[in-house]
């Protein structure tokens, strides 16, 4: 049975103010049901990985919470990170630990917020990508772009592989709207979902060639984890690894020495970057409206493609609006233009620079 590890840290800032850094957008029912977005991202490996071989990689704010909203994770594989390392630490420190545990594992890592359509098609891209790790591939997913846009990250393919798997030429950044429209009409690029399949042992020696001094902490860590030395050795060396994230860590360096794969998908999937984007993903009403939370206490006239929040427990009355976003919360209340949902975070920023962090 595959690995799975899912990463649920951050504190999702361009969607303040539901998502909060105590309550980070993965514990909110972000799925168009009653389960949350970490609810959502265990349920759809039903069938890929048995609860024993799901892991979680959080921080000590968001453990608790985590192990209430999955229960059928064991406790042991709910590891908690200190403080922030971003995704290479996050993602070494559970390979590392499989390893030891398993040394012959295949493990996915995903993003507890992401929410991804046509879940029989979501298992067998994730197949074809474990078919592509045992040879000792590192292994993204890749989506077929639907239009151009500038909030992704772009793959570069190259010649097919295995099954449906082609060679990663390059990682491209996030580009300019005119870069992004070229990278789409050339059919060479696909969109980096931030889903990777890999042996952990194929992982772990990529990143002691690209990332030394990360993998020997991570080592040692690991080597510490199940023992009464776990907490010293962490307080000792994780606040010394490197803040990098996983791609730019590790897969650009093998992807340079053609060690990585991407097996294209054409599934619907959204990071649930902003509430614009949240809108995009979930069914809306005959006018396009997106209603979440307190929805009989939201009244609309003349209302059309609104992004509408209510927790507050109190009516929201709107008239005449159109590409709107509305988040009512008890102390905190956002209205913005749907095409600038992105600039929330500098919201985040300035209630941050003006002593305001109770609010976030």
């Amino acid at each position: 049975m595959l690995y799975s590890t899912i990463l649920a840290g951050g504190s999702g800032t361009r969607l303040w103010p539901l998502s909060r850094a105590s309550e980070p957008k993965f514990l909110h029912p972000l799925t168009g049901t009653d389960r949350t977005l970490l609810q959502a991202t265990v349920d759809r490996l039903d069938g890929l990985s048995e609860p024993g071989h799901v892991y979680v990689v959080t921080g000590t704010a968001h453990a608790a919470a985590i192990a209430r909203q999955l229960p059928q994770v064991p406790a042991e594989n709910i590891l908690v990170e200190p403080s922030p390392r971003d995704s290479c630490a996050a993602i070494s420190l559970a390979s590392a630990i499989i390893a030891l545990r398993d040394p012959d594992a295949v493990m996915a890592a995903f993003s507890a917020d992401h929410l991804i359509g046509d879940e029989p098609r979501f298992a067998a891209v994730i197949m074809q990508a474990v078919a592509a790790a045992q040879q000792d591939y590192l292994t993204t997913i890749g989506i077929r772009p639907a239009r151009p846009d500038v909030r992704f990250g772009y793959l570069k393919t190259g010649d097919q592989l295995t099954g449906e798997a082609l060679r990663v030429a390059e990682f491209k950044e996030k580009p300019s709207l005119e870069v992004a429209t070229g990278y789409v009409q050339s059919g060479q690029y696909l969109w980096n979902a931030g889903i990777f399949v890999f042996r952990v042992q194929a992982f772990l020696a990529e990143l002691e060639r690209c990332k030394p001094a990360l993998s020997a902490g991570i080592t040692a860590i690991a080597a510490a984890w199940d023992t009464p030395q776990r907490d010293s050795v962490l307080a000792e060396t994780w606040t010394g690894l490197e803040k990098i994230s996983v791609d730019y860590g590790v897969f650009e360096g093998a992807a340079a020495a053609g060690k990585v794969a991407t097996v294209p998908a054409d599934m619907p999937w959204s990071d649930v970057g902003d509430f614009h984007s949240l809108g995009e993903a979930l069914p809306t009403d005959e006018h396009g409206n997106l209603l979440i939370g307190d929805q009989d206490k939201v009244i609309t006239r003349d209302v059309k493609d609104a992004v509408v929040v209510s927790t507050a427990n109190r009516v929201v009355a709107m008239i005449g609006l159109q590409d709107v976003v509305v988040v009512d919360t008890p102390d905190a209340l956002l209205v913005c233009a749907r095409d600038r949902a992105q600039e929330v975070k500098q919201v985040v920023d300035d209630l941050r620079a003006c002593g305001e962090g109770g609010c976030i």
